[in-house]
């Protein structure tokens, strides 16, 4: 076998040929973290969100939006009243009746982007336990509480949507009371309105949902009530099965960043199959050298792979780096919610692998063609 001095000698012949190897092999090890981490990041979020223990009634017919969802008020407290053992706090069931609205909403600073409010009473915090304020106190009227990735939603900085500020909506205006937050949900996205100034300027005389928290009930129990009561027209739903139907939705948008990622990664990775096979086809008769005093093709062969990946790797690591600076704990905003990047052990490791197969399976082709002549045809190449 070849010494491995003598690939990594050979590594730095030419310099421009180096930078492009590196250079492209970082690009596609970079592209790929990226989709794995905002793919992973988007599923993880939406997986959190929904809790195993809530069941959410809708209006039958509108089971795959809450926003489209109308559920009549009285519902509220025949689901509190009807459906014998949710999860109880100081004698108050843990029954929450929501609405939900997408709008624009004003900061401050005068920007104007969409956000998604919630309107709310106190009840919320009995089923969304995740929920827990940083700072402040729930919403009464005239007032607002904000997730604190709300700014991230909403394109400002963090300052805007601090305890103090104010937000418009439809020409009222809306003082922030309190910052919360639901480590890992969509609900660190959301703004929480009073529910009643929310029903008001909204103009709506329903709710977009009602959430229950079981206790010793089951959801056979709530689908009973359903049931029972079609004059209300509902439909019941666990919390988690309506966020992994929401992450099917999503399933096209995820599709397209791998695309999007392959498409790019396959550029780098032809132009480094042109690059390589340039730079093996003008050492054909060094190749042919080495065997001549007794080194055989496989000797060869393991040394060209050896620099190969020494090029590959380097350029994964300074992908890595890239990623740690640019990417992790990045947070990134969609319809329903925000979620963050981060760099998992799986997403690391799907960099490496990206980088391994780039040194060794792309080297292949050019490897091979630069081994293949015979001996006494490749001694007399030019």
């Amino acid at each position: 076998m070849l010494p491995f001095t003598y690939a990594l000698r050979n590594l730095f012949r030419d310099p421009a040929r180096l930078a492009q190897t590196v250079g492209g092999s970082a690009l596609v090890v970079l592209l790929l973290i990226a989709a794995v981490a905002l793919n992973q990041g988007m599923n993880q979020v939406l997986a959190s969100s929904g809790s195993a223990e809530n069941v959410i009634l809708m209006g039958k017919g509108s089971e795959e939006s809450i926003e489209r969802s109308e559920v009549h008020l009285e519902a509220e407290s025949a689901a509190a009243t009807s459906v014998r053992g949710l999860e109880e706090q100081l004698g108050v069931s843990a029954v929450s009746g929501e609405i939900f609205y997408q709008a624009p909403l004003q900061t401050a600073s005068g920007k104007v982007e969409q956000a998604l409010l919630r309107g709310v009473l106190e009840s919320a915090l009995l089923v969304h336990e995740s929920v827990r304020l940083l700072e402040g106190r729930f919403p009464q009227s005239g007032e607002v509480m904000v997730g604190h990735l709300a700014h991230r939603k909403l394109g400002v900085d963090a300052s805007e949507t601090a305890v103090g500020k104010f937000v418009m909506f439809e020409d009222a205006r809306f003082e922030i009371v309190g910052v919360f937050e639901a480590p890992g949900t969509v609900l660190e996205s959301e703004v929480w309105f009073d529910r009643n100034d929310l029903a008001t300027v909204t103009q709506r005389d329903t709710l977009s949902s009602i959430t229950l928290r079981l206790g010793d009930a089951e959801f056979d129990d709530v689908e009973v009530f359903t049931l029972q009561r079609n004059d209300l027209e509902l439909a019941a739903i666990r919390e988690d099965a309506y966020y992994d139907k929401l992450s099917v939705f999503y399933k096209p948008i995820q599709v397209m960043t791998w695309v999007t990622a392959g498409l790019v990664a396959a550029g780098a990775i032809f132009g480094g199959l042109n690059t390589l096979y340039a730079a093996f086809a003008a050492r054909v008769k060094e190749m042919a050298t080495l065997q001549s005093i007794g080194y055989t093709r496989w000797a060869l062969f393991v040394s060209l792979i050896q620099e190969s990946l020494l090029a590959t790797l380097s350029g994964t690591l300074l992908a890595f780096v890239v990623a740690y600076f640019l990417l992790d704990g990045q947070t990134v905003p969609f319809s329903v919610g925000t979620f963050t990047l981060t760099l998992t052990p799986t997403v690391l490791g799907v960099g490496l692998i990206a980088g391994v197969l780039l040194g060794t399976v792309g080297t292949l082709p050019p490897a091979f063609r630069c081994l293949a002549p015979a001996l006494p045809t490749a001694l007399r190449s030019n």
